[in-house]
């Protein structure tokens, strides 16, 4: 039976182990210019130990941001940031996939030039955002309603995805992770309470899902299969959505990703943000529409890790919080070592306070 400490072979390459990094946004990007800095790396490398890093979600391009101090991968010098990350994990014997971000319309125009976010359809997020107050510090404010992209405007979208793909590869990623899920552009297109669309990008599953997919494959002619992962959240209550009917849009994604025969499918349950816990039903069923590498996250602790990993239904666990407190995760899950406390008041935005001060476990 396999378990945690296990590697695992992905279709690019073997992991370490499957305790995976999960995305994590944590808004230290050097400004201005969205650029991974010095003390990025840093964090990243003390994380180094999981079996594949998951990077935080990085714009695609400047029209993807929405959140203040958060990374891109559109321009020389964010790449060239991004290069001193992923040489630093490396030397430490670590893998990282960097994840594609365009949040869609949870943004604000403070971040735009003062023009609104865009999405599925023009409707309301119904939510906040966070960017930098006149006093330098961050502020929660709404997001008003976005505009909804003309089907004109998606190839240029679409080319965004390719170019930030092969600015990732160019950066030394291992892999690239689609964002489909949390409440984001790829999701909004997906989901029925934010895509009411009356064109071939609206209305049935197949033409909600078409947009989404059209990326996906945007990003493996820029790779290739093996080397993109694509990540997906039926069912969430994020980002001003609520997905209650999202299974089946779930499985119709994953039956399309076995499909292409992607690097794996990474699986953000509901339950950590209040949404339903997925069943086992649909575990099975989600095992028997996608037959390569699943990553599970959510809410996962040890004994449900070992659980939905020997039952097959997923290959990975990915961890995000506790990843957050315990740079060295892997050794504290195989040694069933305690974990250090959360401090939620400094994952957000900052200095190295909350970010790279967390203790480690002595030799």
């Amino acid at each position: 039976m396999p378990n945690l400490t296990d590697g695992l072979a992905l279709p690019a390459f073997t992991t370490r182990n499957r305790v995976f990094m999960a995305p994590l946004t944590r808004m230290r990007a050097a400004q201005p210019g969205d650029v991974p800095t010095d003390l990025m790396r840093d964090y990243y490398t003390q994380r180094a130990g999981a079996g594949l890093i998951v990077t935080e979600g990085t714009q695609i391009s400047p029209e993807g941001k929405g959140y203040h101090a958060t990374p891109g991968i559109h321009s020389e010098e964010q790449v060239a940031g991004w290069r001193r990350v992923t040489d630093a994990v490396h030397e430490e014997g670590g893998r990282i996939a960097l994840q594609l971000w365009h949040v869609g319309r949870i943004t604000h125009p403070a971040v735009h030039g003062g023009e609104p976010g865009v999405s599925a359809s023009a409707l309301p997020f119904r939510g906040t955002t966070r960017i930098q107050g006149p006093d330098g510090n961050l502020i929660s404010v709404d997001a008003p309603a976005p505009r909804a992209l003309a089907a004109g405007e998606l190839p240029r979208v679409i080319d965004d995805y390719r170019r930030a793909t092969l600015n990732a590869r160019a950066a030394g990623f291992d892999m690239v992770e689609i964002h489909g899920a949390n409440g984001y552009l790829l999701q909004q297109f997906m989901s029925t309470s934010s895509n009411h669309r009356e064109d071939e990008y609206g209305g049935s599953l197949h033409n909600r899902a078409r947009f989404p997919l059209e990326v996906v494959d945007a990003v493996v002619d820029a790779w290739d299969p093996a080397h993109v992962g694509m990540r997906i959240s039926p069912m969430i209550k994020a980002g001003g959505l609520d997905d209650r009917d999202g299974l089946e849009m779930g499985l119709h994604i994953a039956g399309e990703l076995n499909r292409r025969e992607l690097g794996y499918l990474h699986l953000c349950e509901p339950d950590w943000v209040g949404g339903p816990g997925l069943d086992d039903d649909f575990r099975i069923k989600l095992r028997e529409a996608y037959a390569g590498v699943i990553i599970a996250a959510g809410n996962y602790t040890p004994d449900k890790s070992a659980r939905v990993l020997r039952a097959g239904w997923a290959d990975a666990i990915a961890f995000g919080r506790l990843f957050i407190a315990n740079p060295d995760l892997p050794r504290r899950l195989a040694e069933g070592s305690p974990f250090n406390e959360l401090r939620p008041e400094v994952i957000s935005g900052g200095d190295a306070t909350g970010y790279t001060d967390y203790p480690t476990l002595s030799a």
